[in-house]
């Protein structure tokens, strides 16, 4: 059984710094035994980066549509695990208010990160949230998670306009600012002919490993990666100027493009 103590020195371990801006993704069932079960890793993972800036995606995309328009960041669950569900309950965690894709994000500039993210009526634009992964030097974890869970992909093909990645029109969200305020927000969902974008993320894995854009390391029981998601977005944009559709079919990708 995994104790508090044993995850920060994992952590350690991974090359994560305690002052780096750090995005994990998470599946709370690979980490296994912990004591104290999942408040355990979040309690970790918020006190290692005690001088930097944690952040857990919020995301709402499976229950917000057509038929439910009104965003409560205060109230409405994340669809993406446990973990995220509990980190944004804590104390000092703030949540940005983008309808579909939010996050929560605790300790440096926190409430800096998250501001305007309401703005912007695409999931994942340059100038919100997920954009600002790259001028922040930010690094991404995945715990017991892969490529196909790597949200800062669709912002990198936002960037470069990559075709049929968005609704043809905008849903009419509604965003509740607090107490007293509700404002609308129309945003664009994301759209793939062949099903979820996400899951054509997963050829990026051997590249990004044989390049040592990310690396492997551990997290109780849980295999994992780490990188730098300026690296990982460099990288990307240089796929999607040999095929701007690059993740739009199985294909892999040429090994000749990365070596």
């Amino acid at each position: 059984m995994f104790t508090k103590i044993m995850l920060i020195d994992q952590l350690k371990e991974s090359g994560i710094k305690q002052n780096d801006t750090l995005l994990v993704h998470s599946s709370m069932r690979a980490i296994g035994d912990v004591e104290g079960r999942a408040d355990t890793v979040i309690d970790a993972l918020m006190e290692y980066l005690t001088d930097g800036l944690l952040i857990l995606p919020t995301h709402t995309w499976a229950q917000m549509g057509e038929d439910y328009l009104l965003f409560d960041p205060k109230k409405e669950r994340a669809c993406v695990g446990i973990l995220p569900n509990i980190f944004m309950k804590r104390k000092n965690v703030v949540r940005s208010l983008h309808p579909t894709h939010s996050v929560a994000a605790y300790g440096n500039k926190a409430n800096e990160y998250i501001d305007g993210d309401e703005n912007w009526d695409t999931p994942c634009a340059k100038g919100g949230c997920w954009g600002k992964l790259y001028d922040m030097d930010a690094k991404i974890l995945f715990i017991g998670v892969g490529m196909e869970r790597n949200t800062f992909i669709h912002s990198v093909e936002e960037w470069v306009n990559v075709p049929n990645r968005l609704s043809d029109k905008r849903v009419p969200f509604q965003v509740k600012k607090d107490q007293n305020c509700i404002i609308e927000r129309p945003a664009y969902r994301h759209y793939h002919p062949n099903g979820s974008t996400s899951d054509y993320y997963v050829k990026l894995q051997q590249p990004f490993l044989e390049t040592g854009v990310i690396k492997r390391v551990k997290f109780g029981e849980a295999s994992c990666f780490v990188g730098k998601a300026k690296e990982m977005a460099n990288m990307t944009l240089q796929f999607l100027e040999n095929d701007l559709d690059v993740f739009g079919h199985l294909d892999p990708i040429p090994s000749s493009w990365y070596k």
